[in-house]
């Protein structure tokens, strides 16, 4: 089969050395790794949650910035979303602290890349950058294949190179993906437990932080109580103090 190198992709190679990403683990079939906007429909206008990003961002001027999906969209901050699930933790996690939430609900990895190439993250430069991204990858569409767990933290690691280049003395704090569906046998899980063993890895290079909430998540039996996650899915405030609390140590310096 023949490769055709795009710029974007060439992007997406060379900036990816810096974090541990090499070309020989591209292929031309990991959609993960090809930047695209919006996939999929949701409770909210992702192109107007776009503009507004670019709006708002240089005049937050953020100390932290969270990078994700609904489960950080969802959360609380600015640029506001459709709901806040965890106001309580919110503001136990960050305070006066000053925030910008670039999480998309139904985002996949190749959504936030191409966020980051398309403005959302360009002049700034917080102290913390936490990335929570990669669930949405392990759902198959009509508008995007299910990825595997190596085909997500090779995206994944690109995500990391693009902040990097962006801004190189912030520091990232990556997420394993939290769990998701009620029972131990959900189908979900293996993949996830899969991709956060790949995370950790590569959550060891400098000026990365892993963090991996699942065993605080779970119960002993390996379920997923709706006390955490309403819908097994997102974080109820219950849910969301859990990776409050986590932040918090990981953000003491």
């Amino acid at each position: 089969m023949r490769r055709i190198f795009t710029p974007a992709v060439a992007v997406i190679v060379l900036t990816g050395l810096a974090c541990g990403f090499t070309p020989g683990a591209w292929s031309q079939e990991n959609n993960a790794l090809a930047p695209v906007p919006k996939l999929e429909n949701d409770c909210y206008d992702w192109w107007a949650r776009h503009k507004e990003v670019l709006k708002v961002k240089d005049g937050i001027n953020p100390e932290i910035v969270l990078l994700g999906d609904s489960i950080t969209h969802f959360w609380g901050g600015e640029p506001a979303g459709p709901r806040k699930n965890g106001p309580k933790a919110w503001d136990d996690a960050f305070g006066t602290k000053r925030v910008l939430n670039l999480g998309f609900g139904w985002d996949r990895t190749q959504n936030v890349l191409w966020r980051l190439d398309n403005g959302e993250f360009d002049g700034l430069h917080p102290k913390y950058v936490v990335i929570n991204i990669g669930t949405n990858n392990f759902s198959g569409t009509r508008n995007a294949h299910e990825s595997t767990p190596a085909e997500v933290a090779d995206a994944i690691k690109a995500i990391c190179a693009r902040i990097n280049a962006k801004s190189p003395d912030s520091k990232i704090i990556l997420m394993g993906v939290f769990p998701r569906g009620a029972s131990a046998k959900d189908p979900f899980r293996p993949k996830i437990v899969a991709l956060n063993q790949l995370l950790a890895e590569f959550g060891k290079a400098k000026g990365i932080a892993f963090l991996d909430l699942g065993a605080k998540m779970l119960e002993p039996d390996g379920s997923l109580s709706r006390e955490i996650m309403g819908d097994a899915v997102h974080p109820t405030e219950k849910g969301y103090a859990i990776w409050a609390a986590a932040l918090k140590e990981a953000m003491k310096e």
